[in-house]
């Protein structure tokens, strides 16, 4: 059972509550604090704090990623939004040796299990591709992302080892 530290209502009456029973969220690792990537998927706070959003099912509990009007379990749509931890598992994953231009190579994408049932592909950053394992603890950390059609800069998340904190 997950612990509420905030439950808020938004405008349009869905209630968003704070899964990550810590509250601090993933902390952003660059030098400012910019506006989020995917707005709808990834919150970052004025602190350099966020957390990725996603929904929960009233009616069976089921966590999705990202936000969702309806549980694909039980067609409800009786659902919140949620602000996920930001620690989990590594459940597998597979080192890019080759991409387009825009992205320097070799880097590391990996599936991460959340504690609320979710799995996120996200890139693994932080460590030396050797010393990623299937099963290791990893943490969601935001970092700059380059910048948007008018120069704003923006954040997105990565997960490294929790051990590099």
């Amino acid at each position: 059972m997950e612990t509420l530290v905030e439950s808020t209502e938004r405008p349009d009456g869905c209630t968003i509550i704070v899964a990550d029973p810590t509250g601090e969220g993933g902390t952003l690792s660059g030098s400012a604090v910019a506006v989020s990537f995917r707005p709808a998927e990834l919150e970052v706070r004025p602190d350099g704090s966020g957390n990725l959003l996603g929904s929960r099912c009233q009616s069976c509990g089921a966590h999705f990623f990202p936000i969702r009007e309806a549980c694909s379990g039980c067609l409800s749509r009786d659902l919140d939004d949620v602000r996920f931890s930001t620690n989990g598992t590594l459940y597998t994953y597979s080192v890019v040796r080759q991409s387009t231009p825009a992205f320097e190579v070799p880097y590391v994408l990996g599936y991460v299990d959340l504690p609320e049932g979710v799995r996120i592909m996200g890139q693994i950053t932080g460590c030396p591709i050797e010393d990623i394992s299937i099963g290791m603890a990893v943490e969601m950390v935001l970092e700059p992302f380059g910048t948007d059609d008018d120069g704003n800069p923006l954040t997105g998340f990565r997960f490294r080892p929790a051990e590099a904190s």
